[in-house]
């Protein structure tokens, strides 16, 4: 048994979530997730809301309440779509509990003791009208180094070299278009340049992660300059140190608060459990391992932001130093990043109301579809357009089509030829090469979730389920005079059907329910998340967090169906959609 976590990126409470969001950090999270948990291995899979920064407090000054009233409202939200999706976090928390204040500041406060946390005066990016500081990202204009028009204040998503917001050319605000008046102001940074040959030697050591991410964390290296862990912004984190604790303007950046949420969301899990030290096992053990998944947007982030501060909080740069009170912690073993969703040819806006919510989906389809097309068919390693007549097509043709098809034809010949799941005779060559697949499946499809390669694993999967249908249609048990041979043909039939709902589980966790239920299986087939409302661990308001117990969860390999089992006449376990969503859904896009 491996103790893995599965660090998936935090989404920000200023607005519900779009398919977009999900197809990079929920559902292949949670496939990997569920994959691992019946192969037999400790998942810890954790996340929350990321609730601080200028962007909180633009919305909630839009909306007309506080900042704190904003995040409360769309972390329900983001809660509830997550839950819907059937995301299996142990913990999925937020970033405004008194836990994580706690656990942000010490790590602050142990690398400032190693001296990887700087003062400096900079140029800070002011709004004009408001007085606001503009973080980084919310600053575009023209990138000085390839001529990208588009370019963020952080960073150039074209040529992806960092940037500092006034290197721009013709920079302006994304909230209201104004150019930002620059500033000197005092922060503290992170000494990138000194934990440089730290990060180089790690990452040297990186050589099985997805091309891209790998060639884009190496390029990063290319250009490293300290970077500001504070902002001048009243909404965040306290900086914990005497002479700024009491400066009400100052607050920790994003870079030294949602990331820190894996380890204080772990921490708050162990606490929820009554073994605080329980985190321990996934961030202190060297033999442990960490998946942080993530859009390709916050590479930066996780490949060098937070392996430089875990690097520094254990001493480990030029600069030595001495571990904290966590510890040394591990490592990402790996990032990995999805690429970007567009729709119907156009990238995702909430502004310009290019979107479709999780919410919208979920209540007209339900998780099954959602969840199928993001595995079969998204941004694993490249930009991918979701288009309705995509997904319609993906549904009906595969999902309902190829494995719907194979449950109902089994199912149904079962329960009225036999009503019960009937015996095998002596197998024929056809019956033992089409067992045999399915069995070897369970390694191959493994060793695709364990690289996260989901594409290729639920194609795998569902070439069993088209191998199984061409199985029954040559086989043909319903001319089949032979009683025994009958038996035995659908024997192999609900073997494989068993087999394949194993294969699929982590896909579709939900629809693995009914499946288990259409050959009259019993109980619960794999666990699924829920939502508990909760105190703060330390005196602070309540909130929601998505937690669960994955005990029950089915085992990663065959198993004998039973001979004897009932089975009844089924009702589809999939839906089919009519053509016409395709038209309805543009319609609602305009």
């Amino acid at each position: 048994m491996v103790h893995i976590l599965a660090a998936v990126a935090w989404p920000y409470a200023n607005g519900p979530r779009h398919i977009g969001h999900v197809s990079g950090f929920g559902v292949p999270s949670d496939v990997f997730a569920r994959y691992q948990r019946m192969a037999g291995n400790d998942v810890l899979m954790v996340s929350g809301t990321d609730e601080h920064g200028t962007p909180i407090l633009v919305q909630a000054e839009r909306e007309g309440v506080s900042p704190q009233e904003l995040a409360d409202r769309y972390n329900q939200v983001i809660v509830e779509d997550l839950h819907g999706l059937g995301l299996s976090y142990d913990l999925f928390t937020r970033t405004t509990t008194r836990n994580h204040y706690a656990v942000a500041q010490e790590l602050f406060r142990t690398v400032h003791r190693n001296g990887y946390l700087v003062t400096r005066t900079a140029l800070g990016a002011i709004s004009p009208s408001t007085g606001r500081t503009l973080p980084d990202r919310y600053i575009e204009g023209t990138c000085p180094i390839c001529g990208y028009d588009g370019a963020r204040g952080d960073q150039c998503d074209n040529c992806g070299n960092q940037l500092d917001a006034i290197d721009l050319r013709n920079p302006h605000s994304r909230i209201n278009g104004e150019t930002p008046v620059f500033v000197e102001t005092e922060h503290f940074f992170l000494d990138l340049p000194a934990l440089a040959d730290a990060l180089g030697s790690w990452l040297g050591t990186r050589t099985d992660w997805r091309p891209n991410v790998l060639k884009f964390a190496l390029n990063l290296l290319d250009d490293v300059r300290p970077r500001a862990m504070t902002r001048d912004i009243d909404w965040g984190i306290p900086v914990p140190l005497p002479g700024w604790e009491e400066n009400q303007g100052k607050r920790l950046y994003v870079w030294f608060d949602a990331v820190i949420g894996y380890l204080s969301a772990s921490i708050e899990w162990a606490r929820r459990t009554g073994d605080p030290d329980a985190w321990r096992a996934w961030w202190c053990d060297p033999a442990a391992l960490s998946y942080y998944f993530m859009g390709k947007d916050n590479i930066t982030f996780h490949a060098q932001i937070w392996p430089a501060e875990l690097l520094a909080s254990a001493g480990r740069g030029a600069r030595g130093g001495t571990p904290g009170e966590y510890g040394v912690l591990n490592l990402p073993t790996e990032v990995v990043s999805s690429e970007f969703l567009t729709m119907e040819g156009r990238k995702f806006s909430s502004s310009r109301s290019v979107v479709i919510p999780v919410r919208d989906v979920l209540e007209r389809y339900g998780p099954d579809p959602l969840r199928y097309f993001i595995a079969a068919a998204g941004p694993e390693t490249q930009d991918t357009d979701f288009t309705w007549s995509e997904f319609v097509r993906r549904n009906n043709d595969e999902l309902v089509g190829t494995w719907g098809n194979l449950v109902n034809r089994t199912a149904s010949m079962i329960a009225r030829n036999f009503g019960a799941i009937p015996a095998a005779g002596p197998l024929t060559d056809a019956d033992h090469e089409l067992l045999g697949r399915s069995r070897d499946a369970f390694g191959l499809v493994g060793e695709h979730l364990g690289r996260h390669r989901l594409r290729q694993a639920v194609g795998s999967a569902l070439r069993v389920a088209a191998d199984a249908n061409q199985y029954l249609s040559q086989q043909a048990p319903w001319k089949e005079t032979d009683r025994e041979r009958q038996g035995t043909i659908l024997h192999v039939a609900a073997q494989v059907v068993a087999d394949s709902n194993r294969l699929l589980a982590p896909f579709l966790p939900h629809g693995a329910q009914r499946v288990h239920e259409a050959l009259g299986g019993t109980g619960v087939f794999t666990d699924q998340p829920e939502i508990r409302e909760v105190a703060d661990l330390d005196g602070g308001p309540g909130y929601p967090v998505i937690t669960g117990d994955y005990d029950r969860t089915t085992s990663w390999s065959s198993r004998p169906v039973v001979p004897g089992t009932p089975v009844a006449a089924p009702t589809p376990v999939f839906t089919k959609l009519a053509p016409s969503v395709v038209d309805e859904e543009l319609a609602r896009l305009g």
